[in-house]
């Protein structure tokens, strides 16, 4: 499921072009599914299973602003800027009630839109989620709070900094075409600066407003994770299980890291899939704690 993304198109969101793709039917479609990104990812992460999804759904992807094919330098780059720019980019596509599927920060931004922001969902399929506490490795805290030092990194350094950063979630079993493809965005050098600045932007006291709410999310949800995430301990599965309403299930792929969607494309798609098809034929009833 290593697939490219079409070019983007851009559309105006908050002052700020955001680059995004619409694929599937143009008509007759079972349901719309929006897939989120965390960072320092982009849409690129959802391209194989948002094809696979494509073939009888409409599925929009999205780059955040300062993320992928949408880095500006001026943009804000905080989650409580970014939730408030997902629940009016729903609007601007027409997703009605889309199903969501969010990995990392994407799940924070999701619930934020959803929980601050009125935006509806049919579903939720949460991956690896950034929203409880505790939330970012001691080398993203150095980096939040030194970014304008790491910004001045020799290029070369940087860009072995980014590749180890990024080999790290991934248990360093990523292959290298798809190293390359996740750090090409950051190793020009808008690049460089961004990534130090969106590390900087990310900070905890954006998702504990969502903490509080979890039990009042609005859809049914279901929780993924990579058994084997260094960056977000799966027993951080378990307690969104708990907070959040109806007592979801809980996935857990065995051997994976905090990339599910690169790691195992085949088994996270199955489960989006089957997750779908149950919902589509009115099972998962709400089961009441």
């Amino acid at each position: 499921m290593g697939v490219e993304l079409p070019e983007p198109t851009y559309l105006t969101v908050d002052g700020v072009a955001v680059a995004t793709w619409v694929l599937g039917p143009t008509a007759g479609a079972v349901d719309d599914v929006v897939m989120c990104h965390g960072t320092p990812w982009s849409a690129q992460v959802w391209a194989g299973i948002a094809h696979h999804l494509s073939r009888d759904r409409r599925v929009f992807l999205w780059d955040m602003p300062g993320y992928g094919r949408s880095i500006d330098p001026g943009a804000p780059l905080d989650l409580a800027t970014q939730m408030a720019r997902f629940a009016q980019l729903q609007t601007l596509w027409g997703a009605s009630r889309p199903h969501i599927v969010a990995h990392d920060i994407g799940g924070a931004v999701a619930l934020g839109a959803h929980l601050l922001h009125g935006s509806e969902y049919k579903s939720l399929f949460l991956w690896d989620i950034v929203t409880l506490d505790p939330w970012g490795s001691p080398f993203f805290r150095l980096v939040a709070d030194n970014a304008a030092v790491f910004e001045r990194l020799p290029a070369a350094l940087h860009t072995a900094l980014v590749r180890e950063y990024i080999a790290g979630a991934g248990n360093h079993l990523l292959s290298d075409e798809w190293l390359d493809r996740l750090c090409r965005p950051w190793i020009d050098e808008v690049g460089q600066t961004t990534f130090y600045r969106q590390i900087a932007a990310l900070r905890p006291e954006h998702t504990r407003p969502l903490v509080d709410r979890l039990s009042k999310v609005r859809c049914r949800t279901r929780v993924g994770w990579g058994a084997d995430d260094p960056w977000i301990p799966v027993e951080q599965a378990g307690r969104l299980r708990e907070l959040l309403p109806d007592d979801p299930e809980v996935v857990v792929l065995d051997g994976v890291g905090h990339l599910a969607p690169v790691q195992a494309p085949t088994e996270v798609g199955a489960a989006i899939s089957d997750w779908l098809a149950l919902l589509h034929t009115g099972g998962d009833a709400h089961r009441r704690r």
